[in-house]
Formats: structure tokens, C-alpha cells, sequence
């Protein structure tokens, strides 16, 4: 099949309606975030617009670049200089575009992060919580994992990474809940929906107290970790969808 070319407002429109970016308030823009170039053949995807996803990008031969983490967050400084300047540059040099999608992404129901990482952990997701209905609650199809511990192990052997456990990894699994990226804040609404157990990307000195204190264990698996599929996963649909060629680029990060 011969490869196909999008263009790049066709593109856009699509994912608006797609991610439905419209539905609530984010923290930064989500779309095109820098124009570039009006055909569109390979696609680049990967979780943050760092230099060096750009710098691979560019190398690949990308007209365009998916993330999740893009730029103008609220509240930075709008001043293009120093590190900014520098990404900013190469993308308009090589007239790449860059397509950002925050919370949109967090929240499909297929193609999102905390669905994709459910897949990955083989999670049943039952209902929603928190603000947006951004947290998710179920439980694990695998009945033979029974603990925190083994949900533990689950979460090295998909994700490549030991969570840092807060708890007792010999806890018996119930309902669980969970959120990517930096949502430990939403641990006070995962145990009113009546988590016993809640992971997320990262966790913070108040959350430590609350999860020892409420008996709710928390398992923090890493941002970049559990945020890393729903890109994956639009980028594969874009690809399928447009008869574009797509590539994701895994920049790793500790965090």
C-alpha cells in the first residue's frame, strides 16, 4: 500500500474532535502547538517535546510530532528564550509541527493513558472519580494476583520498573484506582470511591501520610512510565486511520 499524506489542518481537526479538547480547562493548549509544514506522511509520537524527541524526530524525517507533554503551560514564563528558544528553533527550522494533548489524552476512553495503562496492567476499569471523572476505579482480571505485592511485580514486568510501595505489600487486593502522571493528588477521592489500593506516576511528602493513615496502599510507578501508551496508541490510530507512517521514540526518564 502506498504511503498516504494528511494535511495538517485536516489532522488537527481530527483530533479535536477525536479528544474532545473542548470538554474541560487544561493547563496548556491542546493542538498544534507549532506550525509547520502542510503535508503530512510520518508522524512521530512520544510523551514530552524534549530536545531530544525533536532532535530523533527530525533525524526520522518527521513532518509532525504527537506528545503529550508540549509547551505554553499556564503559568511559565512566556518568554521564548534559553531552552525554549533553542526547541523552538529546531522545529521551526525544519518546519516540523508539534501537536500537544494533555488532559484530552489522560481522558479517552480507548486511546487514553489511564485506559492504555489498564490494558498494559490488566485492569477492569468499573467507574470513574475524582474532578473530570479523570481517576478510574476496578479491578484486576487476574484473579491469581491477590496482594499489593503482586500487583507490584505486575507493574515491573509491564512497565519495566519496580513502584515505590507505601503500604503492605501483603494487603489483599480490593478495588483499585488509578491515575497517570502526577495525579497523587487525587488519592483523597480514590479512597472515598472506596479504593483500598491507588497507583500513579508520582507521589508527594503529604500523600505518604494520607495512604499510612486512611490504610490505602499507594504504589507510585513513575510519570514518564505510565504515561507512555496513550501517545503510543493515537499515534497507531492516526497511522491506521490516515494510511500515515508512524513511529514512536521512547525518551527515557527516571521520573
Amino acid at each position: 500500500m502506498s504511503q498516504k499524506i494528511i494535511d495538517r489542518d485536516d489532522l488537527a481537526k481530527y483530533l479535536a474532535r477525536t479528544l474532545d479538547i473542548t470538554r474541560f480547562p487544561d493547563f496548556c493548549p491542546n493542538g498544534l502547538q507549532v506550525e509547520g509544514r502542510r503535508a503530512i506522511k510520518k508522524l512521530v509520537s512520544g510523551v514530552t517535546a524534549s530536545l531530544a524527541l525533536l532532535d530523533a524526530a527530525v533525524e526520522q524525517g518527521a513532518d509532525a510530532i504527537l506528545v503529550h507533554h508540549g509547551y505554553f503551560w499556564r503559568g511559565e514564563d512566556a518568554r521564548v528564550i534559553g531552552q525554549k528558544h533553542r526547541r523552538l528553533k529546531l522545529l521551526l527550522a525544519h518546519d516540523v509541527n508539534l501537536f500537544a494533548y494533555h488532559l484530552p489524552l489522560d481522558m479517552h476512553a480507548e486511546l487514553g493513558n489511564n485506559a492504555q495503562l489498564a490494558r498494559q496492567l490488566g485492569l477492569q476499569a468499573e467507574s470513574r472519580f475524582g474532578e473530570n471523572d479523570l481517576g478510574w476505579l476496578g479491578t484486576l482480571s487476574d484473579a491469581s494476583l491477590a496482594t499489593v505485592g503482586d500487583l507490584a511485580l505486575q507493574i515491573e514486568r509491564q512497565l519495566g520498573r519496580a513502584p515505590l510501595i507505601i503500604g503492605d505489600p501483603a494487603q489483599k487486593l480490593g478495588k483499585i484506582g488509578w491515575c497517570t502522571g502526577a495525579a497523587q493528588n487525587l488519592l483523597g477521592d480514590a479512597i472515598a470511591a472506596g479504593a483500598n489500593v491507588y497507583l500513579s506516576g508520582e507521589i508527594s511528602e503529604p500523600t505518604v501520610h494520607l495512604a499510612r493513615e486512611s490504610g490505602v496502599s499507594y504504589l507510585a510507578c513513575g510519570h514518564h512510565a505510565t504515561e507512555r501508551y496513550g501517545v503510543q496508541a493515537l499515534g497507531a490510530h492516526l497511522a491506521t486511520h490516515f494510511g500515515i507512517e508512524h513511529q514512536f521514540i521512547d525518551i527515557d526518564n527516571p521520573v
